[in-house]
């Protein structure tokens, strides 16, 4: 496992284990459990997946020492506001049940976000939470929001993928030191990206799967990826990603399938109002 430095000094694994749309009371266990026993130390969840308690079993449950094991939750809309966060924070801290939480994000970042991130400030000073970040953050919401942050962030969770590689914001993130984590970053099944011949030959050359080259490419680019399946194999494979290194040639193959595009785009009208009535988050 490769770890990666954050701005704040605190060390994240460069591959985590998300839990996006995995059932709580079994499920999310089940997936988690068997992630950390294949050898995953990052846990990447959220208040508003909806299964921090079946995280934080499994992460009890799982005999490795809680300082080995790396978890991510985020905050959601209906918590923005300073008193909100505060809130939100106690019921994540309280369904997880870990002690504290290694990384906690502003899941969309709409709304009085200002607010949301002096709470969480003021957590991470108790150290109820060790590294603070943002997720779904634009060129345009960064410009909004991180300059009047006094704390920049350790992370944004952005969609990248090798055909959406969030160069913009890249650029951005660069100068606070933030790291890009990864969601989607198999491109949500997407056969062709799954299916290039770029990736499908570079499979081939190092006997690997091209799930396995993708993650390869975002690892050896410097981002933290977080992919997610409930398949055993896949869960192992996914984790395989450290015993060979692809040439800068090879890397620049890889970069040049950039189409700027992605599946989300986190500033087109009515994106906020249709996250906002989503779902509301139970104490």
């Amino acid at each position: 496992m490769d770890y990666i430095t954050l701005n704040d000094g605190n060390r994240i694994p460069s591959i985590g284990f998300g839990v996006f749309l995995i059932p709580n009371n079994g499920p999310t266990y089940e997936a988690v459990s068997k992630a950390l026993k294949a050898g995953y130390r990052h846990i990447d969840s959220a208040a508003a997946y909806f299964n921090e308690e079946d995280v934080g079993r499994a992460v009890r449950d799982s005999g490795i020492p809680r300082e080995e094991i790396f978890v991510t939750s985020k905050l959601w809309l209906q918590d923005h506001g300073y008193e909100g966060a505060k809130h939100g924070i106690e019921r994540s801290l309280r369904k997880l049940d870990i002690g504290f939480i290694d990384l906690y994000l502003v899941h969309q970042p709409y709304g009085d976000v200002a607010g949301a991130w002096r709470a969480m400030e003021e957590a991470k000073a108790e150290g109820k939470i060790r590294s603070i970040g943002v997720s779904n953050m634009s060129p345009v919401l960064w410009n909004k929001f991180i300059p009047d942050f006094k704390t920049k962030p350790a992370v944004n969770q952005v969609e990248f993928n090798p055909l959406f590689q969030q160069k913009e914001i890249r650029k951005l993130m660069a100068e606070t030191g933030t790291k890009l984590e990864a969601w989607y970053p198999l491109g949500h099944g997407n056969a062709g990206l799954l299916c290039h011949p770029v990736i499908t030959g570079l499979a081939k050359k190092y006997g690997k799967n091209a799930g396995q080259i993708i993650l390869r490419f975002e690892v050896q680019e410097g981002m933290i990826t977080l992919p997610k399946s409930t398949n055993p194999e896949r869960i192992r494979t996914n984790l395989e990603i450290f015993d060979f290194a692809l040439t800068e040639e090879e890397m620049n193959r890889m970069r040049s399938l950039d189409t700027g595009k992605g599946s989300h785009n986190p500033d087109a009208p009515g994106v906020e109002e249709r996250l906002r009535g989503a779902f509301v988050i139970e104490d």
